[in-house]
């Protein structure tokens, strides 16, 4: 009755899509058809969902996805338990400077909205990184890393981005 729940009753796309991605990883090495199945089903929900999570991925137990859209997670991520994300997050490469590479993701991590780990660094255990904050450096244990504070320009910029308005 759970799966019947989860898949069509009151779909959770978090959870519909990191089972379809669990079962996909599961036969990538155990039986080619059954992995081209899931594979096509996990396409079809990234597309649906917003995730662009890829089967290479290193996730471990107790991933959770928060809400659904703009998930963007490079194949070479490692990721460890119990990781908690939200939307509009990217870990992703560098391709320049020392850290070129994909982030190692720590133990009981929470990721904001908008937030973004970029390069090869290492993000610890028991870590929480804030809403909308960019990380390109090594983040140790029990840390929590926050976005900078707004920035207030004293000059109206709002006719440049507004369109169709009557003036």
């Amino acid at each position: 009755m759970a799966l019947v729940k989860t898949f069509i009753i009151m779909p959770n796309p978090g959870l519909k899509f990191l089972t379809i991605f669990r079962l996909t990883q599961y036969f990538r090495r155990r039986n080619r058809l059954m992995f081209y199945f899931f594979f096509l089903w996990l396409r079809n929900l990234k597309v649906k969902y917003g995730y662009d999570i890829s089967y290479r991925t290193q996730i471990g137990k107790g991933f959770y996805i928060g809400h659904f859209g703009n998930i963007v997670i490079h194949g070479d991520t490692v990721i460890g338990d119990n990781c908690n994300i939200s939307q509009g997050i990217t870990f992703g490469v560098s391709n320049a400077g020392a850290t070129i590479g994909v982030p190692k993701i720590g133990n009981n991590v929470f990721v904001g909205p908008g937030a973004c780990v970029f390069g090869n660094i290492t993000i610890g255990n028991n870590v929480t990184i804030g809403a909308n904050a960019v990380v390109t450096n090594d983040v140790p244990d029990f840390q929590t890393v926050l976005s900078p504070k707004p920035i207030l320009i004293n000059k109206d910029l709002s006719s440049f981005y507004i369109h169709n308005s009557d003036i």
